[in-house]
Formats: C-alpha cells, structure tokens, sequence
C-alpha cells in the first residue's frame, strides 16, 4: 500500500500516527517507509509525506482497515488529511 498526504491538522494527525502502528502491526502490516526525507526526481510529484505499508496479502490488509479499532481512528486521518492512496501487487 503506498499513501500520498498532505497534513492539514498536525494536532490531529499526530494523535493517528500515535495509535495506527499498533494496529497495523496487529494485522500483519509491516512500515517499509514512513515520512522520511523525500528527494523529487520528476518536477510534477513532490509529496509532503509518502507512507508503503507492506502486506502478506490483500485479505490481511482489508481485514486491517476494515476492523473495529481502525475504523475507531480513521476519522483523525480523514480530518487531518489530504491523500490518495493505492495497492500495488508485490513480486514473488
């Protein structure tokens, strides 16, 4: 999973990011970049923040942004927010 935001809420984003590695985690979610220094190679994509969450499978990632405690959260992210996010199939 590879997210693109833009924070329009510190406060509430940083109360997110508090709670959502645990619950990532919990579903077999593992951080591969988390808003680290972004260095643009083209001139029409320069991100504020990058996030890719790495996955076993797609069931484990639905079953991770669909469950109780996720879902409990979500609304900081939406609030604080500006993104685009997609999934991309790994390689064997």
């Amino acid at each position: 999973m590879i997210v693109d935001i833009t924070v329009k809420n510190e406060s509430l984003y940083s109360e997110y990011i508090a709670k959502v590695p645990k619950i990532i985690e919990k579903y077999g979610g593992r951080y591969l970049a988390r808003g680290g220094e972004i260095m643009p190679i083209t001139s029409n994509w320069n991100p504020q923040r990058v996030i890719i969450i790495e996955f076993d499978s797609k069931e484990q990632l639905q079953r991770c942004f669909s469950s109780q405690e996720y879902l409990e959260i979500s609304a900081l992210r939406e609030q604080s927010t500006v993104g685009k996010s997609i999934i991309v199939e790994g390689y064997e």
